[in-house]
């Protein structure tokens, strides 16, 4: 037997039961049908949405129609926080998101990945948490088990791959820390 005849990534069939895909295709079009091409304005009626279906949404948080999220009940989000247009939640496992929180246009945040030394190529949840005050710039990438310390910033297109300290500035691929918040300057 060569080494390509033992990778069947497929083998073990489908990682999560019929009952979740069903759900998810319910989802998918509920939020095609009834939020997707929503007016901009119309946040109270997608954060209904998403509460219909499971998600934890705290008050005045703005979802944009937009947005892409894989399962509404793996999905906490706190008052206050905005998730723009075209970003998406890839929550596989649970993504928690905190008070204030920005996530920007095209910002994908990933709650899970795949055992790479498993020639079943086995999937693996791993819970992503999101500090309090943070921003996550445009088309930046927050993976699988990432906990962003509460206020900091993840750079427009950068990649975090480890945790992130509290009220830091981070950018580039993977993630490097350049600076500080500081907030006691008058904004």
């Amino acid at each position: 037997m060569d080494d390509a005849s033992r990778f069947i990534p497929l083998a073990r069939g489908a990682s999560f039961p019929l009952a979740n895909r069903l759900e998810r295709v319910i989802w998918g079009l509920c939020w095609l049908l009834l939020a997707r091409f929503t007016p901009p304005a119309l946040h109270r009626w997608r954060r209904l949405l998403l509460r219909l279906f499971g998600a934890r949404v705290g008050a005045g948080t703005r979802v944009h129609g937009s947005v892409i999220i894989w399962l509404p009940r793996n999905l906490v989000i706190g008052k206050g926080a905005l998730i723009g247009p075209g970003a998406r939640l890839y929550n596989q496992g649970r993504i928690d998101i905190g008070d204030h929180c920005v996530v920007s246009q095209r910002a994908h945040i990933c709650a899970s990945t795949h055992r790479a030394n498993d020639p079943g190529f086995a999937l693996e949840l791993r819970p992503v948490q999101i500090g309090e005050g943070c921003w996550i710039a445009a088309e930046a990438f927050v993976g699988p088990g990432v906990t962003m310390g509460a206020g900091s910033v993840l750079g427009a297109r950068a990649a975090l791959f480890e945790d992130s300290a509290a009220m830091a500035i981070y950018r580039g691929n993977p993630a490097q820390r350049i600076g500080q918040r500081d907030w006691s300057e008058p904004r």
